[in-house]
């Protein structure tokens, strides 16, 4: 089967499921904020199969994540305001007019030249949306890490940047500090305030190291799921689970998870 035929067949079973005599009564009750959710779990399910080399599970969460582009333009359809074809034309305009030394008249670029062009062509794009301003379309719905990656990222284009990695950890250091001051009196609200600083400053540390935030995390994440899975497994050999565990013990394990996982 071929890949228009395969689509073509996804939109027909998409336009059946919204119908509103015969369809799925589930489905002819989304709206695009109730898919939406949907759709950014999907995204990262895709990230979450690419991270772990998952590539025999990879076409199935990119066809959910179809899917999910699909439900919204028929829901636009049904609305009078897009469809598919047009979400489609969107895209491939958008990537023939930013690869001008592909598509058209321009000379070959490095990957640096074309990286530069890329941001200039969507700060012209945002400028044509009338999106004012030097943080202009960075999207709310970012993953907060992600979010304070880019507005950073943004900011230093104008020169609104520490000079290196060494003054962002001195910076950090005193959000550290000031976040310490904070323990004492247990305001939430500036305790909450406090910790967004720190987070926000280890958003930019990371940037400057030329690393993604986001990632760190989720790799710190799976390490410390995997280190204390082992730690469940050495004391279920003892017949125990951490419940019945002191702290130093499940510690011990952890140590012992930690050198294996070095060795």
């Amino acid at each position: 089967m071929t890949a228009e035929t395969e689509l073509r067949r996804l939109l027909d079973i998409m336009v059946a499921l919204r119908d509103r005599a015969s369809g799925c009564p589930w489905d002819v009750a989304q709206d695009f904020a109730s898919i939406a959710p949907y759709t950014i779990e999907e995204a990262y399910e895709v990230a979450d199969a690419i991270a772990r080399r998952d590539f025999a599970a990879l076409p199935d969460e990119l066809g959910d994540l179809l899917f999910q582009v699909v439900y919204h333009a028929r829901m636009a359809e049904e609305e009078g305001r897009f469809d598919f074809a047009e979400v489609a034309r969107h895209i491939a305009d958008k990537m023939v007019r930013r690869h001008p030394h592909v598509f058209g008249e321009a000379a070959a670029r490095t990957a640096g030249m074309q990286e530069a062009a890329w941001e200039e062509q969507k700060r012209a794009e945002r400028a044509a949306r009338a999106e004012t301003g030097t943080l202009a379309g960075i999207p709310l719905g970012l993953p907060a890490l992600t979010r304070a990656e880019k507005l950073t990222r943004r900011a230093a284009r104008v020169g609104f940047d520490w000079p290196d990695a060494e003054a962002v950890l001195a910076k950090l250091d005193e959000e550290v500090a000031e976040l310490r001051a904070e323990l004492p009196g247990a305001d939430p609200a500036r305790l909450t305030d406090e910790m967004g600083d720190l987070l926000f400053v280890m958003a930019n540390l990371a940037r400057k190291l030329g690393l993604d935030p986001e990632r760190c995390l989720r790799e710190a994440n799976l390490k410390f799921a995997r280190r204390f899975g082992e730690v469940e497994r050495r004391l279920a050999e003892t017949g125990r689970t951490p419940a019945d565990a002191t702290l130093d013990e499940m510690e011990a394990h952890w140590q012992d998870a930690k050198r294996a996982e070095r060795g």
